[in-house]
């Protein structure tokens, strides 16, 4: 390269560098640029998400183009269909086809004006879902075209040349269960030739209907039934899921008094069960729960698929009834939606609380009275094993001076089993059992448990008023205030306060009678064990604060009653004439060999053997 062309190329970049020095813009002008530049990338970036949003609503009509199943009935106008009867109001939705609403008539709603609603559109959904070879059918997105329409039917439709796919409802009269059939025509070559089942997806945010949310929610639960088994039921109190390998006859959506029940007569399976608690309670809601399962589906349309709901009341007796209109050859057992216990307790509730009950309540009377005659009825079964558990330790105190001469006799440790065998020996020689007094008081407590179960899930007591309680069913609160106390929350239940106080007493009367027949040690540890025996009525308090008036109502009286009696008893009884009749036995069976039997000589046996077993042990030391 020579010195021109070098020159050249100099004067070239000088006159490019010059020309971009002139040409540039002023700063003002640079701050327009830069302002006018950032408006176009947001101009950019909205047409960009225009377009984005427009090809998303074009996709859908794309995919679901004329090939689609039921393309048409992807859209449509929406229509309520009611069916009802005497005792239920069902509101059916051709948007999804289902059951959107369900509405109990003569139970007062205490959300709402009017009757109960058992759920609403707004919280609960149901959907059935078949799966297709490429596609699937999911009823909730379909507009269907009802059919047949009456008051207690109608079919819904999903229709398509030479296709068709029906869900028949039928509501029973004067009953709360429904029948559903689902049919198909034409849509065999949809499926898959392997495909015998169909989904139901269900979701129910479950209203509190009741006044006391912690009572409601610990007797509402997603409760199912196992084939040829019992029932069971997810945690009432904290969140739960199960995934069950087992068929299930139905699952029950449970409020306290109220339940939803999907049947399935040809058995749920693959089935899986969510309850979730509800954060806030005071939203008006208890837990959500989720149910997803299969049952038998036929794709060529020769079998319907069968099922059925119970839309209705927690009433034992309706339940029971409305086994007789299951179509499965099966007994649904529906009735155990009732929680009468564990099975000792189930049966005595089944086979006598109820009857006793049921007939009470046949003379007309008011639920407080009817409980009240009940209690009575209950105390005075339990009078004779009452007066016996008396008895034996009246019989225990008159004979105390003789065992307090054997405390004076052996005043040693070491000599404790010799005191006690003739401890045995005294109490045998005058028919006493020292147990006596421990048996009756076992047959009662069965009864009081059950009650414990019965009371709170008798559906008769809901709404019922008595005295300052407005519901006997939950908790009175005529001491109410605006703010939750710690354990008390925001009321002072009267009936509970009352059971309490009942329960003080009685503890008082039973602390007294075991102080007259205990002496030494035993006395004093009586002594110290009083402060935790006064505790329990406390415990009571916070524990039965929130529980129903009629359960608190129903411990009062029978706590009442139960101290009336001890004072007949008590006032009835003469130390002096029992203590003359234990001398009379005594000399009429002196001459009798001395036997023992028993829970009596299983004691002597064991005495005998400590005893043994402390010689021998004093005889190695030495």
């Amino acid at each position: 390269m020579d010195k021109n062309t070098i020159t050249g190329f100099i004067l070239i970049a000088l006159v490019v560098i010059g020309f971009s020095w002139y040409s540039r813009p002023s700063q003002a002008e640079l701050e327009q640029l830069a302002r006018q530049d950032s408006i176009a990338q947001v101009e950019a970036a909205m047409a960009e998400k225009q377009q984005a949003e427009e090809v998303q609503e074009v996709i859908p009509s794309q995919t679901a183009d004329s090939s689609a199943l039921f393309f048409a009935q992807r859209e449509g106008q929406e229509q309520e269909i009611v069916l009802e009867n005497e005792v239920v109001r069902l509101t059916l939705s051709t948007l999804g086809g289902t059951v959107e609403c369900a509405e109990l008539k003569g139970f007062d709603s205490r959300n709402r004006e009017g009757d109960v609603m058992l759920f609403t559109r707004k919280d609960a959904q149901l959907a059935f879902v078949f799966e297709g070879k490429t596609e699937n059918i999911i009823t909730s997105d379909y507009y269907f075209t009802p059919i047949a329409v009456t008051d207690t039917s109608v079919t819904m439709t999903l229709n398509q040349p030479g296709k068709t796919l029906a869900i028949a409802y039928c509501l029973r009269p004067s009953s709360y269960m429904m029948d559903i059939q689902i049919t198909t025509q034409g849509l065999s070559g949809f499926f898959s030739p392997s495909t015998k089942t169909m989904s139901i997806d269900w979701t129910d945010r479950i209203a509190q209907q009741e006044k006391g949310y912690d009572f409601e929610n610990r007797y509402s639960s997603l409760t199912y039934k196992k084939t040829d088994k019992g029932t069971k039921h997810l945690k009432e109190s904290r969140n739960d899921d199960k995934t069950l390998d087992m068929p299930l006859d139905w699952i029950a959506f449970k409020n306290q008094f109220f339940s939803a029940v999907m049947i399935a007569p040809e058995n749920f399976t693959d089935a899986h069960l969510t309850s979730t608690q509800e954060a806030d309670k005071k939203s008006g809601f208890l837990k959500t729960y989720e149910a997803e399962a299969k049952t038998t589906f036929d794709p060529t349309g020769a079998q319907p698929t069968r099922l059925q709901m119970y839309l209705g009341p927690n009433d034992f007796h309706k339940l029971k009834a409305h086994n007789e209109l299951s179509i499965a050859d099966k007994d649904l057992e529906l009735e155990k939606l009732v929680d009468l216990g564990w099975p000792l307790f189930r049966w005595i509730n089944r086979w006598f609380i109820i009857y006793l009950f049921d007939w009470l309540k046949g003379f007309g009377l008011h639920m407080g009275i009817v409980l009240a005659l009940l209690t009575l009825i209950v105390k005075t079964l339990v009078y004779p094993t009452t007066k016996k558990s008396f008895m034996s330790s009246a019989k225990m105190r008159v004979l105390k001076p003789q065992i307090d001469a054997l405390n004076q006799k052996y005043p040693k440790q070491e000599d404790a089993m010799k005191k006690q065998q003739e401890m045995m020996q005294i109490y045998s020689q005058y028919g006493v059992s020292p147990m006596g007094g421990c048996l009756p008081m076992l047959i009662q407590t069965p009864i009081w448990i059950a009650l414990f179960n019965f009371v709170p899930n008798a559906i008769e007591l809901r709404g019922q008023s008595f005295l300052w309680a407005d519901d006997l069913s939950a908790y009175d609160d005529v001491l109410r205030w605006g703010k939750d106390l710690w354990l008390i929350g925001d009321h002072l239940s009267i009936f509970c306060m009352l059971f309490c106080l009942t329960n003080i007493i009685n503890t008082w009367i039973s602390m007294r009678q075991q102080q007259n027949q205990l002496t030494g040690d035993q006395a004093q540890q009586m002594k110290m064990m009083q402060y935790m025996m006064y505790f329990m009525p406390l415990m009571f308090f916070f524990m039965f604060n929130n529980y129903s008036s009629g359960l608190c109502y129903y411990y009062f009286l029978s706590g009442l009653l139960n101290i009336l009696m001890m004072w007949y008893l008590r006032r009835t009884t003469d130390d002096k004439k029992l203590l003359a009749k234990l001398e009379a036995y005594r000399q009429q069976h002196k001459n009798d060999p001395k036997k023992t039997s028993g829970l009596a000589a299983r004691l002597e046996a064991l005495q005998k053997q400590a005893q043994a077993a402390e010689e021998q042990r004093r005889n190695q030391k030495r």
